[in-house]
């Protein structure tokens, strides 16, 4: 279990009241990555959500070959930040994490499972509207730094 006032710091969460915070709370616990360990896998059942306390996590979309599967490519997308939600598809169905994340540092983080997260969410439509809300905005992100990294790619 993390500290509920530790989850309040996140974006994420920093709406929600401490009633809530305590209940993710017990969801919740720390984790730590050494540098080059994955973190999760593109196209993996998305069991947990994650907010990066400190260290050097990269974001990866994989190109797979439709009739070749073997053959794929992981092309960079971003870096993410301290702060940053990261394993949103663990509150999006189906539930399936689109990119692959990998330290590139000793990085620590929390992990929310989100089997329990969600059931949260259907028992307190509030936070599911609070987490919803940050969700859609850290995709528009992540779509935003998409943009950047193609822009960049062309020039």
């Amino acid at each position: 279990m993390v500290s509920p006032e530790l989850l309040r710091r996140y974006q994420l969460f920093a709406a929600l009241v401490p009633e809530h915070l305590n209940a993710i709370a017990m969801l919740s616990d720390e984790i730590t990555l050494e540098s080059g360990a994955t973190l999760f896998e593109a196209t993996q059942p998305a069991d947990d959500l994650y907010l990066l306390i400190d260290g050097c996590l990269d974001l990866y979309y994989v190109a797979v070959d439709e009739l070749n599967p073997e053959l794929r490519r992981d092309l960079f997308v971003s870096e993410l930040n301290p702060g940053e939600p990261l394993g949103i598809s663990a509150l999006l169905e189906p539930y399936v994490y689109q990119g692959t994340v990998r330290a590139s540092c000793r990085t620590r983080l929390i992990r929310v499972e989100a089997a329990g997260l969600r059931a949260l969410c259907e028992v307190d439509p509030r936070i599911s509207a609070v987490l919803m809300k940050a969700v859609a905005q850290a995709a528009l992100d992540r779509l935003d730094a998409t943009r950047v990294q193609l822009a960049a790619s062309r020039a």
